[in-house]
């Protein structure tokens, strides 16, 4: 075994110590079974946690809409735009709380008109992995930063489900050598994917996936890397020191 593949396994070792993986997980959500109740409960957190707004706080609020069980497109539709705008503010999502919540009873009409409350419908009805962020990303209010957030967490559990690595991931990755560049264009990215795939299939963490690899590393940037922190958990191994 190189130094490299030592290094790899040490990396990954590391960072499954310091994090646990997919943050649907961590919210108590179960994908492998391709439920629609449970890829629903994600999809509402995707598009809590895609706004400009703290992790701690988009959290608060999925918990808040899960007390109240409000978490079917129909259950949000009969709450309204009133009741949810409520939810939101007990969350914390007070910033953009009449906003989230016009977004919400817009989108939740599209998946009862289009997708008979069942994303998984979404899913048969494309053609591709782009296709599939597309029809995502037409809804009004998910941008790609959403729709990244939602799908890569699915990629072991939809089979189109295959979005480009995120800014953060990316940046933790290329970080810790793992990759030599960041993804500047399509073609990049989709081999940046292909090599971190590559990595994770040769370093396995038994009882994990790569969605749960490819978290910890969005965890990592968007805790250390972003911010430069000099208390990195993977300093040691960081080329570019946080």
């Amino acid at each position: 075994m190189s130094k490299k593949d030592i290094n790899t396994k040490e990396i990954i070792k590391t960072l499954f110590k310091n994090y646990d993986g997919k943050f649907s997980k961590s919210l108590g959500i179960e994908l492998k079974e391709k439920k629609s109740d449970e890829i629903f409960k994600w999809f509402l957190a995707s598009i809590l946690y895609g706004a400009r707004i703290g992790e701690k706080i988009a959290t608060n609020t999925y918990y808040e809409f899960e007390k109240r069980n409000v978490l079917t497109p129909e259950k949000i539709l009969k709450t309204e735009w009133d009741g949810l705008v409520e939810i939101l503010d007990v969350g914390g999502y007070v910033r953009y709380d009449f906003k989230t919540a016009t977004k919400l009873l817009n989108i939740m009409k599209i998946i009862q008109d289009n997708y008979d409350n069942n994303l998984n419908n979404m899913h048969e009805a494309v053609s591709d992995f782009q296709d599939l962020e597309n029809k995502l990303i037409e809804m009004p209010g998910i941008g790609p930063t959403t729709a990244n957030i939602f799908l890569r967490e699915l990629r072991e559990i939809w089979e189109k489900a295959d979005p480009n690595l995120s800014s953060f991931s990316e940046k933790a990755a290329c970080n810790l050598n793992l990759l030599k560049i960041f993804g500047k264009n399509i073609k990049q990215k989709r081999k940046n994917l292909n090599i971190l795939k590559e990595i994770w299939n040769k370093n396995r963490k038994k009882g994990y996936s790569f969605s749960d690899f490819e978290a910890c590393l969005v965890r990592l940037g968007k805790d250390f890397c972003r911010k430069k922190q000099i208390n990195c958990p993977l300093r040691t191994f960081c080329r570019n020191p946080c």
